[in-house]
């Protein structure tokens, strides 16, 4: 098991204060801190590699191209997928686009269904609401009150094409069977689409036990640059999909008239690519494996355990999603006394403590909820059992401000 304390050295950002007082950053479902090793990857690309990839035969053009396909090839070992099924995306919302416009909107047909879950970030649901207007249904499978899914309510049926559904609800912190998810779909004749933002992570995911069709992450929430993420696919779903976008690299041939498509996962990569933030989320990925997926998952499930304790002993605070820890990834959303969200947040930013508050782009839970919005805190390896000590000794700070 790793010490957080040492981790934190390898952070730059802790030095900082924030109005005074040492930095206490629990925001990471939102985006993680950078570590040195990925930022020196990124400088090591840009002042001894800089090029293009793909498209020279000169030394520097085969350094980047070496390095971005290697990063790929690290990537796809990550979640135990082939090096083909990686394609670089900016984030998982692109991903998820990528999937909407380049497969369902070419295999679904009027009168069809995509199921998803009341839980589901904005992300998950808006890219599906396009699909609307020809004719496909969306349908929501509800959570009890704990916050997991109503799994024997789910009504599978042959109108059902796909699911899409989170592997770890950003709000309400709840893991779920995505695996049994993927079985029973399968049965049903449906494909999977696993949004992972939340949970690749913070624990180990393998794509080949999970079975899933498709899963999206983001790089930025596991320690690696803004503006990388990934679309994995089973290849032969990737060969069946369409390319979103046209231009260079996605291609074989071009004529005035036609194109011959590159193969997967190149024709759905046009234009250059972002090469030194690929190699980054590769050192993200090496910088994670050194620690051990399975330990970042018992670092966060202890940190959630202490934290659940330490919360419900503060008065006037409600906790949303399952009361059991173990069924919760790093993240824990609540309300205070009363207090909106944006007010308690600003108050603990006064004391250094960085938290989320708002609707946490998933307004369709927060209608569930009947709750505008929440405060939320997030771990990651560099938290600490100290980090939420300060949190809980700062909700009375918090009671002097607002005279409560």
């Amino acid at each position: 098991m790793f010490d957080p304390v040492k981790v934190r050295k390898d952070f730059p950002i802790f030095k900082r204060k924030i109005n005074g007082k040492p930095l206490i950053y629990l925001d990471n479902a939102a985006t993680t801190q950078r570590p040195k090793e990925v930022v020196k990857a990124l400088e090591d690309f840009y002042f001894n590699h800089n090029a293009n990839v793909a498209r020279g035969v000169h030394t520097l053009a085969e350094e980047a191209t070496e390095m971005y396909e290697k990063a790929r090839a690290t990537v796809a070992k990550f979640i135990n997928a082939d090096p083909s099924e990686i394609v670089f995306v900016r984030n998982a919302t692109e991903g998820i686009n990528l999937i909407a416009y380049g497969y369902a909107m070419h295999a679904l047909n009027a009168g069809d269904e995509i199921l998803l879950s009341q839980m589901e970030h904005h992300s998950n649901i808006v890219p599906w609401q396009f699909l609307q207007s020809k004719g496909i249904k969306l349908r929501f499978a509800d959570i009890d009150e704990d916050g997991k899914l109503k799994m024997p309510d789910w009504n599978l049926n042959s109108k059902v094409k796909i699911v899409s559904i989170t592997q770890a609800s950003n709000v309400l912190g709840t893991v779920n069977p995505v695996k049994e998810i993927a079985k029973r779909a399968h049965e049903n004749g449906s494909i999977v689409i696993v949004d992972g933002a939340q949970s690749v992570p913070h624990m180990p995911v393998d794509v080949k036990d999970l079975d899933c069709d498709f899963l999206v992450f983001s790089g930025h929430k596991m320690l690696a640059p803004f503006g990388i993420g990934v679309l994995y696919g089973k290849k032969k779903m990737l060969e069946k999909m369409q390319p979103f976008m046209g231009g260079g690299d996605m291609i074989k041939s071009v004529g005035l008239f036609e194109t011959t498509y590159n193969d997967v996962p190149h024709k759905f990569e046009a234009g250059t690519p972002n090469i030194a933030d690929a190699i980054g989320l590769a050192a993200a990925v090496d910088y994670l494996n050194k620690l051990g997926m399975k330990s970042v998952q018992t670092h966060d499930r202890e940190l959630v355990e202490y934290a659940m304790k330490k919360l419900s002993s503060v008065k006037g605070i409600t906790i949303y999603g399952p009361k059991d820890s173990k069924a919760r990834s790093g993240v824990i959303s609540f309300n205070f006394a009363n207090i909106h969200p944006h007010d308690l947040s600003a108050i603990l930013n006064s004391r250094g403590i960085a938290i989320r508050s708002g609707h946490a782009c998933a307004q369709p839970l927060m209608k569930q909820l009947k709750v505008n919005s929440v405060a939320r805190i997030s771990f990651y390896i560099y938290n600490t059992k100290k980090d939420i000590d300060e949190l809980v000794k700062a909700f009375e700070y918090v009671r002097k401000v607002m005279r409560l």
